[in-house]
């Protein structure tokens, strides 16, 4: 994997509140930060960098292209606005952020101008998130498989994708898992508590370590210091293979987030 296994997500965090959070991850010792064009925060996410101290090189950064930004003429522009509001001369990472299949821009334009966005040097890597199987497909046909460094997929205990996650192993594309927590959903469940009591850990250390363990990167969000500083911890808690089979059980097809006109029909 050529990206980071674990770093702080910006997904619904805003004004003051994701400059808290990103300020307090990087104290902490987060060194990869996603955010994305629709958040509205990239601004704000550029400013808690600037006033941590932490050297850019030390840095790995997400953004996602929005659905508006998709075509050709458009893409390139508001990625250069992205690197204006983080206050940085490149990105090491830049997603398509919806397939938005049927929509007014095809996937052969926006995923070659993002090849493009990489060739000029605005992004290290490239990558997808929300693609299903064949989605992921096209977009390889376009700029080739080992042009996609990731696919950023929601997956969570409730929600595995494992066709999709075994696929994407199988092309050497790593699998970002977001929305791990499924809203917080999973720190509730009692297998989760089982184990974590086992352990000595929290849930949500759990189902993080379930999902590093399984290979994957994550990028859980949080406002509270404290939980930023446990949720690091999970990289240290080694689950065994009793545990790893009963958290397998919970599979329940737990989508959270399926927007209609941009998600793909799922696999």
């Amino acid at each position: 994997m050529n990206i980071p296994s674990f770093g702080v997500g910006t997904f619904r965090l805003t004004g003051q509140t994701v400059i808290d959070s990103v300020r307090n991850a990087l104290d902490l010792g987060y060194r990869a930060v996603d955010t994305a064009q629709i958040y509205g925060n990239e601004a704000e996410v550029g400013q808690a960098i600037a006033e941590s101290g932490v050297a850019r090189d030390q840095l790995f950064i997400t953004t996602k292209i929005w659905r508006d930004n998709y075509a050709k003429d458009k893409l390139l522009p508001s990625l250069r606005d992205s690197l204006h509001k983080l206050r940085t001369d490149y990105v090491d990472l830049t997603l398509i952020h919806w397939p938005a299949p049927g929509g007014p821009v095809g996937l052969p334009e926006y995923m070659a101008a993002l090849a493009e966005a990489k060739a000029l040097g605005l992004t290290r890597q490239i990558g997808i998130s929300n693609f299903n199987i064949e989605l992921t497909r096209q977009a390889m046909a376009v700029v080739g498989k080992d042009a996609i460094a990731t696919n950023q997929i929601e997956l969570s205990p409730y929600l595995q994708n494992r066709k999709l996650a075994a696929f994407l192993k199988e092309q050497g594309i790593a699998v970002t898992s977001y929305m791990t927590l499924a809203y917080g959903k999973v720190l509730e469940d009692p297998v989760l508590h089982d184990i974590a009591a086992k352990h000595q850990a929290t849930p949500a250390q759990v189902a993080l370590a379930w999902a590093l363990q399984l290979g994957y990167a994550v990028i859980p969000s949080s406002t509270k210091r404290e939980h930023l500083a446990s949720n690091l911890l999970a990289r240290d808690l080694q689950l065994d293979d009793g545990d790893m089979a009963k958290i397998a059980s919970l599979e329940r097809n737990g989508r959270e987030i399926d927007p209609k006109g941009l998600a793909p029909a799922w696999d």
